[in-house]
């Protein structure tokens, strides 16, 4: 009987409890979407209570990401330092505190350092659930893994314009900032009784912990930080995060003042659009993660399943680029929700990279470098957003950018790691 025969049959008999891991993580980036997303359903609001102008509120989403691309370059070696439990947690309290802290300042400097406080925190979301994900499922169920948990931010995105403006209408918006953050004390605590690594979890059978340690065996030992910097494979992740991630920013902090503009809707009225298009982009993204594991499991390379799934969500964003100029809310929604389906497809996709061409043990950091990449994208984006509204009052050259942006970061894939092959190292650092 082959080792490949016998893998297969003790994974039908496995326990599944990787998947109540995968629900942590789709809960984790639930709430983690819910406190980043708020800034963005409650900035007429904001704006209209505190007086800022277009280009304040540009500077106070450029200030979280400035932190978010300082926190991600040192979160993921901190997430492979301690472990996703306790370094999860840590990073979950953080932004917590930082979340609630918005409740309580005033001005544009007071939210400009509460949000520079959350987007350190918050760097440490997909560090630590992608290194979780390295640890519990074998490469050939990761994409779906995380195309699972990554669908958690569609939810906090469709949670979001339904629950905050329900608060804030009641009770105000600096309300809003310390309900939503009981959520967050919740799920740490469920996070630190439910969590260990699989080798010692009692709810992990034998044939289960064969699954999940079914690849070839990896290096011991943590990689030289500093090597990672070295090797092509770390910017074929990095590269795409940065022309990719300021797109998904771009929506997350503008798409409701985008409705709002373009379609006359407020904050008791911008709800049902967000909601469809967030729900179409929660099921773009177990669909990309299913699309290319499915590809996998018949046969194909990691290779040809990640690219084809990636160029073909490329294609379906293109279309953005005419939503400026449709005059029906109803006809604009869909197109937006495709677009951000193909995004949340394609980032399922590239979020596995790390663990298709690294070792574990240098996963988190290569995420890490990836996520300062896509951080330092956001904050270009929001002062080109910034910008351009002030002079033009227009998204339509900011929605052109859009268009392009995937089939740069597919060519800038392909040309930095043609077969997607494993990064080599001579020795492991100790």
């Amino acid at each position: 009987m082959s080792a490949e025969t016998t893998i297969s049959e003790a994974a039908g008999r496995a326990s599944r409890y990787r998947w109540a891991i995968c629900a942590l993580l789709f809960a984790a980036t639930a709430i983690n979407y819910i406190d980043r997303q708020m800034i963005g359903v409650l900035k007429p609001v904001l704006q209209a209570d505190l007086g800022w102008k277009e280009s304040q509120y540009a500077d106070i989403v450029f200030w979280f990401q400035a932190a978010y691309a300082i926190g991600f370059l040192f979160m993921g070696r901190f997430m492979d330092a301690i472990g996703a439990r306790f370094g999860y947690a840590i990073a979950f309290g953080f932004w917590t505190l930082a979340h609630i802290a918005h409740g309580l300042v005033r001005g544009v400097t007071g939210f400009a350092v509460a949000r520079f406080a959350l987007g350190l925190g918050e760097s440490g979301n997909f560090p630590a659930g992608l290194k979780t994900v390295a640890d519990w499922f074998p490469q050939r169920e990761r994409a779906l893994a995380v195309g699972v948990f990554n669908a958690g931010a569609n939810v906090g995105a469709i949670v979001t314009p339904l629950l905050v403006p329900a608060i804030t209408l009641a009770y105000g918006w600096r309300a809003a900032f310390l309900i939503t953050g009981l959520f967050s004390v919740v799920w740490i605590v469920v996070w630190l009784v439910l969590y260990r690594s699989p080798g010692e979890h009692r709810r992990v059978n034998a044939a289960e912990l064969a699954l999940i340690q079914s690849d070839p065996v990896q290096p011991a030992g943590r990689m030289a930080w500093t090597k990672l910097f070295t090797k092509r494979e770390t910017w074929a992740y990095a590269v795409p995060k940065f022309l990719t991630d300021p797109i998904w920013w771009m929506f997350l902090f503008w798409l409701p003042d985008f409705l709002g503009k373009r379609y006359g809707l407020d904050l008791k009225t911008f709800g049902p659009p967000l909601v469809v298009i967030y729900v179409m982009s929660d099921g773009g993204s177990v669909l990309g993660g299913w699309v290319s594991s499915r590809m996998m499991k018949a046969g194909a390379s990691a290779n040809r399943a990640r690219k084809l799934t990636m160029l073909g969500c490329a294609v379906c964003v293109l279309p953005v680029v005419i939503v400026p100029n449709i005059s029906s809310l109803w006809l604009a929604v869909p197109l937006l929700g495709i677009v951000t389906a193909a995004h949340q497809a394609f980032s399922a996709n590239l979020l596995t990279l790390p663990s298709d061409l690294f070792p574990r043990t240098a996963v988190g950091s290569v995420v890490g470098i990836g996520g300062t990449a896509g951080a330092i994208g956001g904050m270009l984006i929001a002062k080109f957003v910034g910008y351009m509204l002030e002079i033009s009052n227009s998204y339509a050259p900011i929605f052109a950018v859009a268009g392009g942006a995937y089939f740069l970061a597919i060519i800038a894939l392909h040309l930095l790691s043609p077969r997607l092959e494993r990064a080599s190292f001579d020795t492991p650092a100790s």
